[in-house]
């Protein structure tokens, strides 16, 4: 980016009680419609807040403070480049695709602060997540999941926390993979990270990132706040384990209202965990290699749902969401392309369990759909 930009973004990306939405909001005012920069937008009166982007006087009395600091943060952006950190503005074609594609306006964050090769946010990625206090079994799928991941040429995502995240970074380290680190603090308050992952970010094979204030030290809020960003990064997110509470847990279910594929380990028989819940909220299971159950099983899905218990069936609603195809369907079209030997009247009470598909009332009977995306009706900006 264009350097001596960085203090307006900092300044931009960090107002006060402002939000995603908000702040994108006018961006897209600014950049999109009126085509100026940053620099001219500060540079505006308040009479042009006012009547061109329609700002109130809180917001505008937030500017006019962001403006007084940009002294400060035009500092802070020299000390960031010396030491050899990026500052990436949602308007670049360097800030990740995945992300503005996933978060898009809403939740989007407007600057991502990185160190180590950027590039590594072009390629195709996969997020693994789940509990600090993970168990062997959760461990050794983090593992093979990394490893699988490291063959086939897609970046790791991970939010350093103790746990199944370290797993998966470490494990795509081990076996010579790309990685992201999503950090819970200010990216200049990392300094042991990079110490200890001097090597690997030298090589291009680490990519540290936050979209915190450079100097934010760690805190609950923002470990939080930064698990949506660990979801938007990825293209493809596997849950080793999760209870029913949590950033997993709210990370998934967020992710299962937005329709986004989601593959949770199938637990063992005995396990205390949510995984169990999740797959039959919608998420997709797979085995402790990371392979879709009904494909391990080599059987066509009727053969494998007349395999187990009625009060069992949840465990494949994640198959029901395929035949949709955005097209709204009768619970006996459903049936036939599944080919069940279930009742229409049995399907109808199935379907209307299922988080994920809505329910569209006929004279002549039930629709079924998929729900849409919560957010899909807000600005983007691409």
């Amino acid at each position: 980016m264009i350097k001596e930009a960085a203090a307006y973004w900092i300044a931009l990306a960090h107002l006060p009680k402002w939000g995603h939405l908000k702040i994108n909001n006018l961006i897209i005012k600014f950049f999109h419609e009126n085509k100026i920069s940053i620099e001219e937008f500060f540079q505006l009166g308040e009479k042009d807040w006012r009547g061109i982007y329609q700002l109130d006087e809180k917001q505008i009395f937030d500017l006019n403070k962001a403006k007084l600091e940009l002294p400060g943060n035009a500092f802070l952006a020299e000390s960031l480049f010396s030491q050899g950190f990026e500052i990436i503005p949602i308007t670049s074609q360097d800030y990740s695709k995945t992300l503005k594609t996933n978060l898009k306006a809403t939740h989007a964050p407007a600057v991502l602060y990185i160190k180590g090769n950027g590039k590594i946010l072009s390629e195709k990625s996969v997020a693994i997540v789940g509990s600090r206090d993970a168990s062997e079994t959760a461990l050794e799928f983090t593992d093979n999941i990394a490893q699988l991941a490291s063959k086939e040429f897609k970046v790791v995502v991970s939010g350093f926390a103790k746990g199944v995240d370290k797993k998966a970074l470490d494990s795509a380290i081990f076996y010579k993979g790309q990685s992201v680190i999503v950090l819970p603090q200010g990216i200049m308050t990392f300094a042991s990270g990079f110490k200890n992952y001097y090597k690997q970010i030298i090589d291009g094979d680490v990519l540290v990132l936050s979209t915190f204030f450079p100097k934010a030290p760690w805190r609950t809020e923002l470990a939080m706040a930064r698990n949506p960003i660990i979801y938007g990064l990825a293209n493809e997110i596997y849950v080793a384990e999760s209870s029913e509470k949590g950033g997993t847990w709210s990370g998934v279910m967020d992710g299962l209202k937005k329709n986004r594929s989601i593959f949770v380990r199938k637990p063992e028989p005995g396990e205390k965990n949510a995984n169990n819940i999740l797959i039959q909220k919608g998420a997709i299971p797979v085995d402790i290699n990371g392979q879709r159950l009904s494909e391990v099983y080599n059987a066509p899905l009727f053969d494998v749902i007349s395999l187990v218990q009625e009060s069992d069936a949840d465990f494949f609603a994640s198959e029901i969401r395929s035949v949709f195809n955005g097209k709204p369907l009768s619970a006996k079209e459903v049936i036939l392309k599944l080919k069940l030997d279930w009742t229409t009247q049995k399907m109808n009470n199935y379907l209307k369990k299922i988080d994920f598909i809505e329910t569209i009332k006929e004279k002549k009977g039930n629709l079924f759909k998929l729900k849409e995306a919560t957010d899909k009706t807000q600005p983007t900006l691409f």
